[in-house]
């Protein structure tokens, strides 16, 4: 069995803990018979090799791991905000539950990872909003599309989430509650005016101290809408007309960070 599992981009600005897409950058797992674990690609030399491994982790999770050989080929870049830990787990439920709903996979894999915005969109694909165990999967693309520019520079979860204050200002509060409720409205109807309204964030953004997020706002691309933080970053997105042209003027501002052009991916973790 080969199982595949997209990178994946939370918070999509107000969105914060709630909103994530799909992005079209495959983790894969070739499932054999046999035994170990092998790690190719991003993490190759760093991710165990054993059953400490997160996706097999979270295969144990619903099945025995006896008799079973793992090959990871892995694509997204570990700890830059694109959802690597939770392709590995999208990935490793898939494999061992074929059959089961996005939602089913969703409530087994928050006992490894406790926030469901990327997870979601991992397992059921295209732009999805998620509370508590339940995901809504508002549409298959978005008005825009997703250009990665990112860092060389890591930023583990944990320690970006240390950085949000206890509380916000009233006034912060309702300026993104209005960006949110834009945001769903423009991913559901496709409606680029509301999307580009809604790419600006007062609860988490601000405290993260994005200089990149910062320098992309100041002078967008040509055609571009807006920039989001990919989840706690490094990773910005930049939301462009055309995700190539944006990508080539990126490059060339940008010659110490990876750019990649994607899209929104339809399809959640399969195989």
């Amino acid at each position: 069995m080969i199982v595949r599992a997209p990178a994946s981009s939370a918070n999509l600005g107000a969105g914060f803990d709630c909103a994530g897409v799909a992005l079209g950058l495959w983790n894969e797992l070739e499932l054999t018979d046999g035994e170990g674990v092998a790690v190719e690609g991003e993490g190759t030399g760093e991710l165990p090799e054993d059953e400490s491994n997160l996706a097999v982790r979270a295969y144990a999770l619903l099945a025995s791991l006896a008799g079973k050989r793992f090959r990871f080929v892995n694509r997204i870049p570990l700890e830059r905000g694109l959802g690597s830990s939770t392709a590995a787990i999208a990935v490793g439920l898939r494999a061992a539950a074929p059959e089961a709903s996005a939602e089913e996979l969703l409530a087994r894999g928050l006992e490894l990872e406790p926030h469901a915005d990327n997870l979601a969109a991992a397992l059921a694909g295209g732009v999805t909003l998620t509370w508590g165990g339940s995901i809504a999967r508002v549409a298959d693309a978005l008005p825009f599309e997703p250009v990665a520019l990112v860092p060389a520079e890591r930023m583990g979860t944990a320690a970006a989430r240390d950085a949000l204050p206890e509380s916000i200002p009233h006034a912060d509060a309702t300026f993104s509650l209005a960006r949110a409720a834009l945001l769903g409205a423009g991913a559901a109807t496709g409606r680029a005016d509301l999307f580009r309204a809604a790419l600006a964030d007062r609860v988490h953004e601000p405290y993260r101290g994005s200089t990149l997020l910062d320098a992309v706002r100041a002078t967008l691309p040509r055609g571009a809408a807006g920039a989001t933080l990919s989840g706690s970053g490094p990773t910005v997105i930049v939301w462009a007309e055309d995700a190539r042209s944006c990508a080539t003027e990126l490059e060339a501002r940008y010659q110490d960070h990876r750019v990649l052009a994607l899209a929104v991916s339809p399809l959640g973790a399969h195989a």
